[in-house]
This record gives C-alpha cells, sequence and structure tokens, in this order.
C-alpha cells in the first residue's frame, strides 16, 4: 500500500511541477521568446525591450499567412508524395480498374442495366475510397500539430489551407487514371465531352468524399472511433444511394438526400442518358430510357441542384473539420 502511494504521489507531484514550468514559461519565458525570434527573422523592431511590447499589444506572428502556407504547402507535398503514390497504392488502384474493365467489357447499349451498375460503381468505389483515406490524416498529425501549434509556428487557417490544397493533385491522380481505364473498357457512351463530364463528376465526389474522412477524423481525433463511424456511413450511403432500393419508404426517404454517392450516380446518369433516348429492349423492340425503373426512380431532371448540393456539402465538411480542429487543446 505505502508503494503504491509513493507511487502516486510522485506522480502527482511531477504533474504539479510540469504545470508551474509550463506557466512560468507561458507568463515569463514565452512572450519575450518569440518576439527575439520575430526581430531576427523578419527585423522589424529596434531591440528586444520595443518588440515584447509590440508582439504583447498585436499578438503579431513572426511570418505572414502566405509564407506560413507556402512552406507548410511545401512540406506537405513532400512527405505525402510517397504516401498518395505508393506502388502498393496505385497497384491497387490499377487493378480495380482494369479488373472492371474486363468485367464491363464493351457492354453492348442494349445491356443498359450493366452501364449503370457501371456508373454506380464509379460512385460507390470514388465516394469510399477518399474517406477512409482521409480519416487517418488528423489522428495521425495530432501530436505533431498540437506540438508546432503551441510553440506558434503557424497558424490553424495556413496549415488547413496547405493542407487542402496540397491534396488536391495528390488525390485526384488515382481517380484519373481509373476513369480513363474503365471508361473506355466498360464500352460507356464514347463522346469526348461526356468522358470529360464523367471524370470531372468523379473527381467531384472525390473532394465531397474527402471532406467528409476529414471532418470526421477531426471530430474524434480517434483512429479506430472515426473507422467505425465511417463505416457505418458508407454502409448507410451505400444502401441509400438510390441503386439497390429503388422506392424507399417516405418516412426515411430523406436518408438518401445525405448521401454524395446518390448525387454522383445521379449526375453520371444525367451525362450519359437523356429521358427520351431508346435503347433495345424485348425481341428487338425500341423501348424508352426515362421508363425504365432504375432511371425513373432517379431522374434526371435538375442536375444543377445536384451539383450546387455536393458545393454545399463539400464546405460544409471542410468548415465542420476546420472547427473541430480549432477544438483540440494545444496543452
Amino acid at each position: 500500500m505505502n508503494s503504491v502511494e509513493q507511487v502516486e504521489s510522485t506522480e502527482e507531484e511531477q504533474k504539479s511541477v510540469k504545470d508551474a514550468l509550463l506557466s512560468a514559461y507561458e507568463k515569463n519565458i514565452s512572450t519575450k521568446l518569440k518576439a527575439e525570434l520575430c526581430n531576427s527573422d523578419v527585423n522589424n523592431f529596434v531591440n528586444t525591450k520595443e518588440a515584447s511590447a509590440r508582439y504583447e499589444k498585436s499578438e503579431q506572428w513572426c511570418t505572414s499567412r502566405w509564407y506560413q502556407f507556402k512552406v507548410l504547402l511545401q512540406r506537405g507535398v513532400r512527405e505525402r508524395r510517397y504516401e498518395a503514390f505508393n506502388r502498393l497504392r496505385i497497384f491497387q488502384v490499377i487493378s480495380v480498374a482494369v479488373l472492371g474493365g474486363l468485367l464491363w467489357w464493351h457492354t453492348p447499349a442494349s445491356h443498359i442495366s450493366d452501364r449503370i451498375a457501371l456508373l454506380f460503381f464509379f460512385s460507390v468505389f470514388w465516394g469510399f475510397y477518399p474517406l477512409y483515406n482521409a480519416v487517418f490524416t488528423f489522428p495521425q498529425e495530432r501530436t505533431m500539430l498540437i506540438k508546432e501549434r503551441s510553440s506558434g509556428m503557424y497558424r490553424l487557417s495556413s496549415y488547413f489551407l496547405a493542407r487542402t490544397f496540397g491534396d488536391l493533385p495528390l488525390e485526384l491522380a488515382l481517380p484519373t487514371a481509373f476513369v480513363f481505364i474503365i471508361y473506355w473498357m466498360g464500352g460507356l457512351k464514347p463522346d469526348p465531352l461526356t468522358f470529360i463530364l464523367s471524370l470531372l463528376i468523379v473527381l467531384y465526389s472525390v473532394l465531397v468524399s474527402q471532406s467528409l474522412g476529414l471532418a470526421i477524423g477531426a471530430i474524434l481525433m480517434d483512429i479506430k472511433q472515426a473507422t467505425t463511424l465511417a463505416s457505418v456511413t458508407t454502409l448507410v450511403f451505400l444502401i441509400a444511394g438510390g441503386y439497390y432500393v429503388q422506392q424507399i419508404p417516405s418516412f426515411i426517404v430523406w436518408l438518401k438526400y445525405l448521401s454524395y454517392s446518390y448525387y454522383c450516380y445521379k449526375l453520371l446518369l444525367g451525362v450519359q442518358y437523356n429521358e427520351d433516348d431508346v435503347y433495345e429492349c424485348g425481341t428487338g423492340g425500341l423501348c424508352r430510357v426515362g421508363d425504365l425503373p432504375a432511371i425513373k426512380s432517379m431522374g434526371l431532371n435538375h442536375l444543377w441542384i445536384d451539383v450546387a448540393i455536393m458545393a454545399l456539402m463539400l464546405l460544409g465538411y471542410r468548415l465542420l473539420a476546420y472547427m473541430a480542429l480549432h477544438r483540440v487543446r494545444l496543452r
């Protein structure tokens, strides 16, 4: 019992000493030290005393927001390019694209159900793959972020913007290669404009999916909890995406409007087909695309509203992630 009490008292003493040192540092050293650093880096002030006074008054940073953004962007791209383009990840994406292309190899226009399934596969794969990658981002960088922000190295906004823009070329390269491969192997509409629009829709969905993953990771800051919530979310979005369940009961129909996979799937259908298009059905007859149950339940009208809703999701998830990072305690 005595040894346990001694250990507990020792831990309490260590904690109290640590708190006292931190408090003393903040009161007596931190401001002057940062002011001296600013003075040596930027040469804005004549002496340390004046620098300290002006630093306390304005709480200015040693470097500009743009400089912080530029340095963090360069560091982030150097660090993550190997992670984004590692051999395993490239093999995973390319092999899925080739396998999918072989399964849907030159699907005839009369097999419209198979073509619709391929479009839904686009929305599902690139709606969920980036989400699971993004979930790990902030929990893994939490220690580094707390340490660097506690020392006053940069603003949170500079870090977040550098992370956002630095991820764009890294996260969009693989889905671009994926669409290039499977689109033409699958025999979808051989029109350059339709292909470009389909590619842009997939990339758009990637950004929204990544934004949701960042938000989940930033809110929970725990990899196990974040992956669990991401799994539940993707499962719900998959079921409510408009392909598996076409007639959702009215009391829960609102669920599909929360799913970005639903909007991505609808947009992909909208650029591939018009409701007045026809296809071979039955014994050589022609049927109207708009009368097909899978198309009729989705509807191909008001596509710009779907684009706008996905834009709101993109901005909303990013803003939520940024606000969640603000809540992370620096000490």
